[in-house]
């Protein structure tokens, strides 16, 4: 029974004996008095709690033992969403949103517990009416997956919608992304769509949109007011630039990774300040150069997904690269120790993928630094094995160049050359 989700036994007695559904707003009397929504249960909980999700956004759990009231506020059945619809101004430019799943564009159903898409023009303007003074926006779900499904069939459908709007008259194009894996994606765009003559930026949030602490309707004023004014083109993720809520960053798209779990400004350009700042509504620009080396739009999306990223460790197996080598994997990324090492107990595998035709990359573990592997015998003999240092390119980014490079060609030489040439600001100086 969804008016019950997750409910059974004592706690399911004691909401149809008190009358209230998952999704009602009530007031609870226990050591404290309580506010706010009961909210669904996992399946497989206990029957000794409800959970209440507070106004502060946060969920707890009530001993139903240890309640002495609970009084119905509001229930779900009048609970009716107006949204006003919205009209185009044609003095505002026109933006673009993609919507892929996560939270950033996203709203909760109190009675499922379920996060449905909020993508409609007349949803976001009752969610974010900040946004209806900034620009039209038009709105299209391509499909709504965690992040962690989001898969490389996924970049090519993305890349393919994109591609269409290369003419059109929007002013830029956000993609409403989870968090955790919005750099592979960003990445990808990068290199398929190199030379797009708008700018793109990649949008989610930390903290869901029901939360007081939510950063999802700031990232996405910021992000929009970034397109609209920074006179750019390239892809972009953009994001709280610390836990304040002054400024949002935007990162260059293959020049950024997540580095914390739930921070508001989790996201952080490697080796570099973050591309453009948005302090105070205003701009800030801090490339000084242009990073964008290819002016001419010529998308290429095409990927193989054949292409392995192995992480070096202490007690690394060789025959896990052996198998690898023998899933028929067209390069091989690595993350190597320090300046760009692995064990010599790898050498003889690493002969044989050479021999086989495949290439090898070597990227570091540390965060930030170059990879030299001139610098020590161990970091000759690789080269000599025919390893490739890839600079200061991200592990991440360098897997996903290279799904994107053998896509494109078979041909070794020509694999070699494209992984070393810069395409998207991958390498910085």
């Amino acid at each position: 029974m969804s008016e019950y989700t997750g409910y059974n036994g004592n706690s399911l007695e004691f909401l149809k004996t008190n009358k209230i559904l998952v999704g009602d707003s009530v007031k609870i009397l226990a050591d404290i008095t309580y506010s706010g929504i009961v909210m669904p249960r996992y399946e497989h909980s206990d029957d000794k709690h409800i959970v209440l999700k507070l106004k502060s956004g946060y969920n707890i759990g009530l001993e139903i033992n240890k309640i002495i009231k609970i009084e119905k506020k509001v229930s779900i059945g009048k609970k009716i969403e107006k949204n006003q619809e919205v009209e185009k101004n044609d003095n505002l430019p026109n933006i673009l949103l993609l919507s892929t799943g996560g939270t950033i564009a996203s709203k909760i159903d109190y009675r499922t517990g379920a996060v449905t898409p909020v993508l409609t023009a007349e949803e976001l303007n009752s969610s974010v009416p900040e946004l209806g003074e900034i620009a039209n926006i038009d709105t299209k779900v391509l499909f709504s997956e965690y992040s962690e499904n989001i898969m490389p069939k996924h970049w090519l459908k993305i890349a393919e919608t994109i591609k269409k709007y290369s003419q059109s008259n929007y002013a830029g194009i956000i993609i409403a992304h989870g968090t955790d894996t919005m750099h592979y994606t960003s990445s990808y765009l990068s290199f398929s769509l190199a030379g797009f003559p708008i700018p793109i930026a990649l949008v989610g949030s930390q903290r869901s949109s029901d939360r007081a602490s939510s950063d999802a309707a700031l990232n996405l004023i910021g992000a929009i007011k970034f397109l609209i004014e920074s006179k750019t083109n390239g892809i972009y993720i953009a994001m709280h630039q610390d836990e304040n809520d002054e400024t949002i960053a935007c990162h260059i798209g293959t020049r950024v990774r997540k580095n914390h779990t739930s921070k508001r400004g989790a996201f952080q350009t490697v080796g570099n300040d973050p591309a453009f700042l948005i302090v105070n509504n205003e701009i800030h620009k801090n490339i000084k150069t242009e990073f964008f080396t290819v002016n001419k739009f010529d998308p290429k999306i095409k990927i193989n997904e054949k292409v392995a990223l192995v992480k070096y460790y202490p007690g690394y197996n060789p025959n896990l690269l052996k198998n690898i080598i023998d899933l028929g994997c067209k390069a091989i990324i690595f993350e190597g120790t320090g300046l760009g090492h692995i064990g010599e107990n790898m050498y003889p595998v690493v002969k044989i993928a050479n021999e086989k035709g495949i290439f090898m990359g070597m990227t570091s573990q540390c965060i930030d630094g170059r990879v030299r592997m001139t610098v020590y015998e161990s970091g000759r003999d690789l080269l000599n094995l025919g390893i490739i240092p890839l600079e200061n390119m991200i592990p991440e980014i360098a897997l996903v160049k290279a799904m994107w490079v053998t896509g494109n060609t078979e041909k070794y030489d020509e694999i070699k050359k494209n992984m070393l040439k810069q395409i998207a600001s991958e390498f910085t100086t």
